[in-house]
This record gives C-alpha cells, structure tokens and sequence, in this order.
C-alpha cells in the first residue's frame, strides 16, 4: 500500500495457528509460514537456510512466502522485547526463582532473545497446543509453576500452572483462565505480585505463630493451672482484656503490608548470578 500498489483480494483464505497462511489470490496459491509449514505444503526452504540462521541469530523469526508451491521470499518478524522486561527478569532472578520462556519461535531465535535477557531455560518452536505440554514437563521437575500470559491460546496454559498471571492488557479469555490479573501491561508486576505474596504469607505465618504461643500461655493460667503451686490466678476481666490484646497485637502486625512497597521490587534486583534458583516463573513470548 505505502508503494501505491493495487491489492488483490483473496477468493480463499486458510489459517493454520501458529504455522501459517495459505490464500488463492489472482489465480496463484500464496502460502506464508514458518519453515515448517513450508514443508507441509511441499515446499523446501533450504534455499533460505543462511538468510534465515542470519535472522534468527539477530533475535527475529524468518517467515517464508511461497507463490504455486515456489518458494519465493523469507521476511523477518520481530516482536521487540518491552524496556521494562530486563528488569522484571532481574528481578525474578533476585527473588530466587529461575526463569523459563516458552516461545513458538525457532530454537535459533528463541535462544537469541535468552541469551540477552539472561533466561534460565528456553522451550522453543512450540505450537499453541504444546504450551500445556511443556508446563507438564516443568512441574515433573519443579514444585511449583506459574506461567505468565495474555493471549487466547495461553488459556490452558494458565489453567495448567499451579499459578497462572495473566497481563491486563491480554485478551478476555486469558483473564479468566488465570489466577491473578495484573493490571499492567508489563512483566515487572510479576516480581511485585510475588514479593508481596511471600511477604503476606509470612506476615500470616507470624501471626499464627503467636497467636497460638499466647493462648498456649495465657489459657491454661486463666484455667488456674498456677494456682496450686503459686496461688496465682486470672480473673475473667483480665482474660478477656488478654484475648482482645492478642487480636489487636495481629492486626497491628499485619497492618505492617501496608508498608511494603512493590514499586521498589524490580530496582532493588540484583545481579543474576548473585541468586538462588529455587522455583520457576515463566515469561512467556510467542
């Protein structure tokens, strides 16, 4: 269009997720995909193999164009990785957990996109319905798995996690299969969702812990258990005093979450390296 060229419309229209297109335009059959869907259709790409190991070492996917089963171009699609995401994986390595990105891209662009970010681990050249499969495959050898994700072919993906994070900005569909919602439309809420949540269930932890301490002490007081040896007793208006005392000693306590700020999450990050890699989230591309 930006050459001014006329453009014919399709009499036919075939979409294969996450593989490619195929349309009959002007006569001709047109097909556009990956290289494996190139060689579905009978195509070989191999005359592109260069051009192609060139693009995916650059951090894009090669597409091929085929016209009547012929190869005829190779394009390079790129999906630019957002600013923010460095930091949010600095992040997740701070906090301990090891990173995993899951992509549909080529093994050759996927570990590209890795090597700069400093992902863990790369599960690549996956199709829509492969995602599930992989996240299987990580909770065989992980505890616990939570997979981020914002589109409509992540929804089993999200149901499949023991913890699915959907983007806010991501389709319908992928909310509702998740757990939690960021409503942001970057990854560094994830670090922030995840610090948070260990500082809550500590501070519940916390709580628990003395709370039962209390009432192990002070009821069997208030029962007269110290009366036979030392005469000392509790009266019922210094019971209840005590049992209101401890309520508000937790509340005061947890009220302290109210001081944690999750914006300082992804800058206090450090080095990759510095981190032990005890759990896994995914950040998920492609």
């Amino acid at each position: 269009m930006a050459e001014g060229l006329a453009l014919s419309a399709p009499s036919r229209f075939d979409s294969v997720t996450g593989q490619g297109v195929v349309a009959d335009v002007d006569g001709h059959r047109v097909a556009v995909g990956t290289d494996r869907f190139m060689a579905s259709l009978g195509v070989d790409p191999a005359a592109f193999a260069a051009t192609a190991a060139r693009m995916g070492d650059a951090g894009t996917s090669p597409v091929y164009a085929a016209i009547d089963a012929r190869l005829a171009a190779i394009l390079a699609v790129a999906d630019p990785v957002k600013p923010t995401t460095p930091a949010a994986i600095r992040a997740l390595h701070a906090l301990g957990l090891k990173v995993v990105m899951i992509s549909g891209d080529s093994h050759r662009t996927a570990h590209a996109i890795a090597r700069d970010l400093h992902i863990d681990q790369v599960v690549a050249d996956v199709l829509p319905a492969g995602k599930v499969a992989a996240i299987r495959a990580l909770q065989q050898r992980h505890s616990n798995v939570a997979f981020v994700g914002d589109g409509i072919n992540d929804a089993p993906a999200l149901a499949q996690a023991d913890v699915g994070i959907a983007i806010g900005t991501g389709t319908d569909i992928a909310m509702e299969a998740a757990d939690v919602v960021l409503m942001a439309g970057h990854l560094t809420g994830v670090p922030q969702a995840i610090a948070l949540l260990r500082a809550t269930i500590s501070n519940i932890r916390q709580n628990l812990f003395w709370a039962f301490a209390y009432n192990a002490a002070l009821i069997p007081v208030a029962a007269g258990a110290l009366y036979p040896t030392f005469g000392v007793t509790l009266s019922p208006m210094l019971a209840a005093g005590a049992m209101a005392l401890s309520s508000v000693f937790v509340l005061a306590n947890a009220l302290r979450l109210r001081r944690f700020d999750v914006a300082r999450v992804p800058r206090e990050a450090g080095d990759p390296a510095d981190a032990t890699r005890d759990g896994t989230v995914r950040p998920q591309r492609g």
